[in-house]
């Protein structure tokens, strides 16, 4: 019964770390779509390689918690306190590139981009008075 159990979860794993390559390729796909006319057009700017950038991330993110559940996944099984700290330290690595990658996106989110893959929004700022900046206004990316 345990053994039917072990490669039971084993499949129930490896469909998963295969929906993390799937979400990867989609994200990587959309990340060109985003990127690659810009740059054919001549009209590539910090903006649009961004804005790709956060596209990607989102994907990025989206997979390495699928990864996370298949490391869990695979703990259950694991035979050996070796492969157990093993399967630790790879979890541990995925949720601290989770998390930078999610300190990313909330700074891009404060900075008001991306609003919509076609409108790449820049904030204009200027130093406060007290020390902080505060944004003065947005332009659309072509207006400018």
């Amino acid at each position: 019964m345990s053994e039917l159990f072990e490669q039971w979860a084993e499949y129930v794993a490896l469909g998963v770390e295969g929906a993390a390559a799937l979400l990867i390729a989609i994200g990587a796909l959309e990340a060109l779509w985003l990127a690659i006319p810009p740059w054919v057009r001549r009209q590539s700017t910090i903006g649009h390689k961004k804005n790709a950038w956060l596209h990607f991330a989102r994907w990025l993110i989206l997979a390495l918690e699928f990864e996370l559940a298949a490391d869990v996944i695979r703990s259950a099984i694991s035979p050996t306190w070796d492969d157990v700290g093993q399967l630790a330290a790879i979890a541990v690595i995925r949720t601290f590139l989770n998390y930078f990658l999610e300190q990313d996106l909330e700074h891009a989110a404060e900075l008001g981009r991306p609003v919509r893959p076609a409108e790449v929004t820049l904030a204009l700022r200027t130093p406060a008075t007290d020390g902080q900046r505060e944004d003065v206004a947005r332009t659309p990316a072509g207006a400018l």
